[in-house]
């Protein structure tokens, strides 16, 4: 269920909390720039609804659009860059407004591959200690091998699919470009044995990292059912399961 009115939320005890944590960024030319914000938070309520078919009382937050961009992002139009203390304070915010209505457990479902919460719940974790953050991606949730041809890694066949079956009228295929990337010319980066930020505008011409061309509503169906179903076991494993 999605925030809704006072009247429908007052008399229900909520056991746990999705917030949705995207950006505002370009995907590729036949995307929304809220990409990351829309399918993060029509995962995060697929999976509530079925939460809630199995008892478990689950409210699921507008996402949070501020996401950390990488250089030759940041450059592009009307491209927000959020900075890790931004964020760091938005989560804070919200963990303490919860705790004070007596909800203490929290699932963040990230959308966008630039956001990192694992150093901020640590943080939190010492500040708010009886607050339970958990933090996942709902994308990596399940490999994409297994339900796409040519996975890529932004505005690609998943997310375009994925977009395909909750709001068609947002995709503009024909628009899209081949989403041609190249990857570090370095082989130690290459096989991850250091790690630094793309430049975007050295990586890929129209935003894109992988050719959306052969997605299609049913895919992105397919893997929305099958994220959304681990979800519903996560979020009744963490109400209703100690954690050790």
């Amino acid at each position: 269920m999605s925030v809704s009115c006072y009247g429908k939320t007052k008399d229900v005890k909520y056991d746990i909390v999705i917030l949705p944590w995207g950006a505002t960024e370009p995907h590729n030319y036949h995307l929304p720039y809220m990409t990351d914000c829309i399918l993060a938070h029509d995962i995060a309520v697929e999976s509530a609804e079925k939460a809630w078919n199995n008892g478990i009382h689950c409210m699921v937050l507008p996402p949070v659009f501020l996401g950390s961009q990488n250089p030759g992002q940041r450059e592009l139009p009307f491209c927000i860059h959020g900075r890790y203390e931004t964020q760091k304070a938005i989560l804070m915010d919200i963990i303490y407004s919860l705790q004070i209505q007596g909800i203490n457990k929290l699932l963040i479902v990230n959308g966008h591959g630039g956001n990192s919460f694992k150093n901020m719940i640590r943080d939190l974790s010492i500040e708010y200690p009886d607050f339970m953050i958990a933090t996942s991606e709902w994308y990596k949730v399940l490999p994409a091998k297994d339900f796409f041809e040519e996975p890529g890694d932004h505005a690609d066949e998943l997310e375009t699919s994925v977009m395909m079956y909750y709001h068609p009228e947002l995709v503009n295929i024909t628009d899209a470009g081949e989403g041609k990337s190249k990857s570090f010319s370095l082989s130690s980066l290459r096989e991850g044995i250091a790690w630094i930020p793309r430049d975007w505008s050295k990586i890929s011409v129209d935003t894109g990292v992988g050719n959306p061309r052969k997605a299609t509503p049913e895919k992105g169906r397919r893997f929305a059912a099958a994220v959304s179903d681990k979800y519903a076991i996560l979020l009744k494993e963490l109400v209703e399961y100690p954690l050790y």
